[in-house]
């Protein structure tokens, strides 16, 4: 079956200028890859004319499909009609189903409508309409030697609606394209060429119409696979058999799959065993407990933290004892397991996770540079802890922090309780 390809231009000055982030190209690629249409390249364009229909010219000579967002609006920087008009050789013409949406729009908000206004119902000769009930601007469809064009206004929530209610099934009908199923697996712990050193031989024996991308993240690595194919069944069976090989060989770094987080499969896991958790936090400044409360539901499960920045918040707060912060220092073993089994106390929870250290970008010393961080898990039989050498960054240096301890938790639970 033919591979269908889009490509997608996003268009204003707005999003050169980085006045706006664009979130379509975003949305759009992932909808049409779920449909089984290759996205292959995106490109933004200024309110240029000849740099638009440049753009037309090349994107129609590699693509099946040209998905164009903005630039549909009733001011004269709004250029994508006027572009689409000399590209398919034609005129406007006045659209009176979408007239009379855009003049009920006004009345029913009391506003008056102007010229500027009505000419939203103009357009181009050899389109279509696809409707759009959200906003003023239809979305458009135009067609050449078996080329698709697709025009939506670049407000995200309009955009969505006009795809999902009309322009995404219409794709499927045109196009037919073969069916592509995603499977993602989640994995923590393992750095992305450890992780392939791992796997390098099942990777090699994946079937050719099954691809494998890595996609790191900080302290984590997403394993997508991608299979391409005529049926949806047989693709399901064969990923789900390629997971369960991959699974034997790297199982204990998988958490889940799909879009699940780490901290909603520790929650999970802490919901199954009924358990509770807190947490004690210097260097990371509250940022554990608040990944972990992000969770709905998280409620059941965190009953809360100590944010210790301050040595006597360690002592006062946390009964951390002033002997061993004066003799091994705030970022040690000996400090990350008192805070890590008193807080678990202080706060009558079956689990404690704690961690002190230097994020940086100061601070550091020649025996405990920016990026050493000490972490402790504590449970009702054990207290242990284990040091980390990260990096320069603070902020990079929070965000491992966090993972590498939810992990650490992620871990111990797995060896029950």
């Amino acid at each position: 079956m033919k591979e269908v390809i889009a490509e997608i231009v996003t268009i204003g000055d707005e999003i050169l200028f980085g006045q706006i982030t664009d979130t379509n190209s975003q949305w759009l690629a992932e909808q049409l890859g779920l449909l089984g249409i290759k996205v292959k390249r995106k490109v933004s364009v200024g309110d240029e004319q000849s740099e638009l229909l440049q753009i037309f010219k090349e994107s129609e000579g590699r693509a099946d499909i040209i998905i164009l967002t903005g630039g549909l609006g009733p001011t004269s920087d709004d250029i994508t009609k006027p572009a689409l008009c000399l590209h398919f050789n034609c005129g406007l013409k006045m659209d009176e189903q979408v007239l009379e949406h855009v003049t009920e729009f006004f009345e029913k908000r009391n506003r008056p409508m102007l010229e500027v206004n009505r000419q939203q119902a103009a357009i181009p000769e050899k389109s279509r309409v696809l409707f759009n009930e959200m906003g003023t601007a239809p979305g458009l469809w135009l067609e050449k030697m078996g080329k698709v064009f697709i025009a939506l206004p670049g407000v995200p929530y309009e955009m969505k609606e006009i795809m999902r209610s009309s322009g995404l099934p219409e794709l499927k009908k045109y196009f037919n394209p073969p069916v592509i199923l995603h499977k993602v697996i989640r994995t923590v712990g393992l750095g992305e060429s450890f992780l392939a050193e791992n796997i390098k031989d099942w990777e090699s024996e994946l079937p050719e119409h099954i691809k494998l991308a890595y996609l790191p993240s900080p302290g984590m690595v997403k394993l997508r696979l991608t299979a391409k194919g005529d049926t949806e069944a047989v693709l399901l069976k064969e990923l789900n058999y390629q997971t369960e090989k991959v699974n034997k060989l790297i199982g204990k770094y998988i958490f889940g799959e799909g879009g699940l987080e780490l901290e909603q499969a520790i929650g999970n896991l802490l919901i199954e065993k009924k358990l509770t958790i807190s947490t004690a936090e210097s260097c990371t400044g509250g940022n554990i407990s608040s990944i972990l409360t992000s969770v709905p539901g998280s409620s059941t499960y965190f009953k809360g933290s100590i944010v210790a920045y301050d040595n006597n918040v360690k002592i006062r707060q946390l009964k951390v004892k002033p002997s061993t912060l004066n003799e091994f220092g705030a970022v040690s073993e000996q400090t990350v397991l008192e805070m890590a089994k008193n807080v678990r106390e202080i706060l009558e929870t079956d689990i404690a996770i704690a961690v002190s250290g230097v994020a940086g970008p100061g601070g550091g010393t020649e025996e405990k540079p920016v990026g050493t961080i000490w972490i402790a898990y504590s449970d009702q039989n054990q207290t242990i802890a284990k040091k980390l050498n990260l990096t320069k960054d603070r902020k990079l240096n929070i965000k491992l922090t966090t993972v590498i301890a939810l992990n650490f938790v992620r871990e111990n639970l797995g060896q029950g309780l």
